[in-house]
């Protein structure tokens, strides 16, 4: 059977390097925590998944040599495949090529920090990298992706990229056109980079209004919301950029 790898890319959680852009409000030891949470719930939640679609999960980690800590919070049916050297965009694609090098028909490389990611975005990505050789990209609220779906290599969807601005996303769709691949947009969803998009997690997990329309039901994230449960409120005042908005249109059917 054909299998698609649902990738995390994500750096083993380790105090004063592990999600800095959240301290403050937390506390470098507490950055380390979150990060592990967001692990735990992610990779239960695909490993989940893997009961009704043909799925495989992978952890795509850095760095070398933490493999033993980072496999305390993964399933034991996890692969490991090391991140490479370079920029994220060189990481990216070196990992998809050698996660389909394992002989899976698909590789979907997700953010560590989109814990609660619903079941249905996943499923609907596997379903067109199966079909047919495309782009599909789960578009984020601060402008980037929360995972970005393909069938072979594409390199040049990851070279010269402003990476960590509001525009990669828009960039990438820009790229898959000129390169004639077909792009599966999904619906808008977010992950957690600093103080605003905590608060939106937290929204999310009390199951309260986001920032923008919520198609399909949340994942249940029980280590994170144990976290956050001990953490406290925290408040929100993100917006969801317009690149974001424009990309979309311009991908509509």
């Amino acid at each position: 059977m054909k299998t698609v790898a649902i990738a995390i890319i994500c750096k083993t959680p380790e105090p004063g390097k592990s999600k800095t852009r959240l301290s403050p409000p937390l506390a470098p030891e507490q950055c380390a925590a979150i990060s592990s949470c967001f692990i735990r719930d992610l990779s239960s939640n695909i490993r989940a998944l893997a009961a009704t679609a043909p799925v495989a999960g992978v952890a795509l980690y850095t760095p070398a040599g933490s493999e033993e800590r980072l496999a305390r919070l993964l399933p034991d049916d996890f692969a490991f495949v090391p991140q490479s050297d370079g920029d994220l965009g060189a990481r990216l694609d070196n990992g998809i090529r050698d996660i389909l090098a394992r002989g899976h028909a698909g590789a979907i490389v997700v953010s560590s920090d989109s814990p609660t990611l619903p079941h249905a975005y996943f499923a609907r990505a596997v379903e067109h990298l199966l079909a047919e050789d495309c782009v599909v990209l789960c578009p984020a609220i601060d402008g980037g992706y929360t995972f970005i779906g393909l069938s072979r290599p594409h390199p040049e969807l990851f070279t010269d990229m402003p990476w960590s601005t509001e525009v990669v996303h828009a960039r990438t769709v820009e790229k898959a056109r000129a390169l004639g691949l077909p792009v599966h947009e999904l619906p808008i969803w977010y992950d957690v980079d600093d103080r605003d998009t905590l608060a939106v997690l937290a929204a999310d997990l009390a199951g309260e209004a986001l920032p923008f329309e919520r198609e399909a039901s949340s994942r249940p994230a029980p280590a994170t919301a144990a976290f956050l449960a001990a953490l406290g409120s925290v408040e929100t005042t993100v917006s969801i950029p317009a690149p974001v908005a424009a990309a979309r249109e311009a991908t509509a059917p």
